[in-house]
This record gives structure tokens, C-alpha cells and sequence, in this order.
């Protein structure tokens, strides 16, 4: 689909595609065309829809909320409260069916509002920063809950998020949108390791790990990073920025927790630094600064050592 729009200072030119039991997350830079781009989709064709301001009907319990769009479908009320039922138990809130909006916490409301989406059976799902609301403490469980959820869906979903670890669980891939145009797209592991502007670098352009954490580690395909939270139980995302990742050319003096060897494989220079690509047992892309590429000899194909302190690394239930 092509969507084109001027409103303002903003122009807005995106061709975007989803297939069918695909999720795509737009992200991009405050102003970029993000909320727009959902909204001409969903005037465009139908679609099930999740805004940031949720708009749940007050007088509705939350089964006659999710339940309205299939009625209004032509379902009769048992067959549309079953399906309501299905959806409100799939992101966990089965249990509420009977509570209204002014009842629920933020959380339990968006997973009301997705339900609500879904239960009309749409060939698309449009969701406007589904987790944004939500205080970190909510925001993992939610996160699983609409991860699930979306697994079911057999349509096609686009996901709103600033939120690398939203993309990362949630989305099969990215498209990154800057002042109304696509500026950079595919799945997140390629964006991040060949940013295309200065915002995917600073905000999309993050190191993401997957494996397993157990008391304050995680195991990466069978190479430990070390974190400092050890709450985190389970399949997870350790995220590093590319800025605390530190270089060595001889395994570094002192004990950081997080050494390991490998290659560098590409070295892209952005101005008075440089992003460079360390293949290894753990894949990193290192932010240093053009003078240390030199100091370095940082070249494709130059063995290295990569550390990190275990305070810098960010861990997510996946």
C-alpha cells in the first residue's frame, strides 16, 4: 500500500507491505509521520484498530466492549461474547470480563483495547504504541501477552513503537520512517547493524541478544554475558549500545565481567566516530571514536577483544 498525505509541514510518502500473519513495526523520530501513516491506513481499508487513547466505552464491561465489534458484525450475542471471551483469555484478562474501563489498571485496559481490535477478525491490525502507557513493571508481561496474541491473529499487523525491544519481540521486521519517508527497512539485526541516518544509530542502532538468563546471566548461544539484574528468569533480550562497548587489541588489564574475542568485520565511519562490526562468539557492533580506529588499527579482518561492564547491559524478558 501506498499511503501519501500533507498535513502541515509534514509530507508524507511511505509505500508499505504486510503479508498476511506478518507483523511490521514502524518506528522513527517524534514527528516523522508514525501516527499518520496508521491513521490514513485505517480510512483507507478495514481494520482493527489500538490508539494511545484507548477509547473504550465506559458504560461497557470489558466482554461488552471486545464483544461489540462482532455484534455489530451481525453475530448473535452468544457467538460474539464467545469469541470476546476468547480474546480477553488470550491476553490474560478473562478474568475481568466483567469489570468496566474505570475499573482496570492501564495495563488490563490495553489488553481490553487489543482484544477489542481482534475480536472483529480483521485482515489488519493497526496499533498506535501499544506499550508506551504502561510503567516498566507492566510492560513485560503486557509485551508476552500481545506477542501471543498476534501469534493467533492470521492477519497482517503494524505496530507504532520507539521501543527496539517492542520490535525486537513483537515485529518479524522493521521500517524505520524519518519527515515522511521511508528511510530504512528489514529485519531489526540488519537495520541495527548498518544504520542508514543518525536517529536509527542513536535509537535503533542497539546491540540485541537472545538467550537465556539465569541468575544474572545470560547464555548466548553458548557464550555468557553477564548482567546486573538477576530478577529475569527465561528466554530473554540483553541490550548494549554500541557506545559501551569497549576495544582492545590484547585482552583488557582488570576484571570486567564481559570479555570475549572475536574479528572485526566491517569498520563505518560517521563523521569524528566510527561503528565497528566485531564478528564472534558474541556479535557486537562497538561505537568509538575515529581516533581510536587509528590508535587500533581497527581494519575488516583485525582480532580484537570486546568488553563490557555489566552495569551497561539492559536485560528483557523476551
Amino acid at each position: 500500500m501506498r499511503v501519501r498525505r500533507t498535513i502541515g509541514s509534514l509530507d508524507l510518502d511511505v509505500s508499505l507491505y504486510v503479508e498476511p500473519g506478518e507483523v511490521v513495526a514502524v518506528l522513527g523520530p517524534n514527528g516523522a509521520g508514525k501516527t499518520t501513516l496508521l491513521r490514513a491506513i485505517a480510512e483507507s481499508r478495514p481494520a482493527g484498530v489500538v490508539f494511545q487513547d484507548l477509547l473504550l466505552f465506559p458504560h461497557l464491561t470489558a466482554l461488552g466492549n471486545v464483544a461489540f465489534g462482532p455484534r455489530a458484525a451481525g453475530r448473535r450475542r452468544r457467538e460474539a461474547e464467545a469469541v470476546a471471551r476468547g480474546w480477553l483469555d488470550e491476553l490474560g484478562v478473562g478474568d475481568l470480563a466483567d469489570r468496566r474501563p474505570s475499573q482496570l489498571s492501564g495495563g488490563q485496559a490495553q489488553r481490553v483495547a487489543i482484544a477489542r481490535a481482534l475480536a472483529i477478525e480483521p485482515p489488519l491490525v493497526l496499533l498506535d504504541e501499544p506499550l508506551s502507557a504502561l510503567d516498566a513493571g507492566a510492560r513485560p508481561e503486557v509485551r508476552r501477552d500481545l506477542k501471543r496474541a498476534l501469534d493467533r491473529f492470521a492477519g497482517a499487523a503494524v505496530v507504532v513503537t520507539h521501543d527496539p525491544v517492542d520490535a525486537a519481540v513483537l515485529a518479524d521486521r522493521v521500517v524505520v520512517v524519518e519527515a515522511g519517508r521511508v528511510v530504512q527497512e528489514g529485519r531489526l539485526d540488519e537495520v541495527t547493524a548498518r544504520p542508514r541516518s543518525r536517529y536509527v544509530a542513536d535509537l535503533v542502532g542497539v546491540n540485541l541478544l537472545r538467550g537465556t538468563a539465569s541468575r544474572g546471566r545470560l547464555d548466548v548461544g553458548g557464550a555468557e554475558v553477564a548482567v546486573a539484574d538477576s530478577a529475569v528468569d527465561g528466554d530473554a533480550f540483553a541490550v548494549v549500545h554500541p557506545r559501551a562497548v569497549a576495544l582492545h587489541r590484547r585482552p583488557p588489564e582488570g576484571s570486567p565481567r564481559n570479555v570475549w574475542p572475536g574479528r572485526v568485520a566491517a569498520v563505518d565511519p560517521e563523521g569524528d566516530r566510527a561503528r565497528v562490526l566485531v564478528d564472534g562468539a558474541v556479535p557486537l557492533v562497538a561505537e568509538v571514536t575515529a581516533g581510536a580506529v587509528g590508535e587500533l588499527g581497527l581494519a575488516p579482518g583485525v582480532e580484537v577483544w570486546a568488553s563490557v561492564k555489566a552495569t551497561e547491559v539492559g536485560v528483557h524478558p523476551a
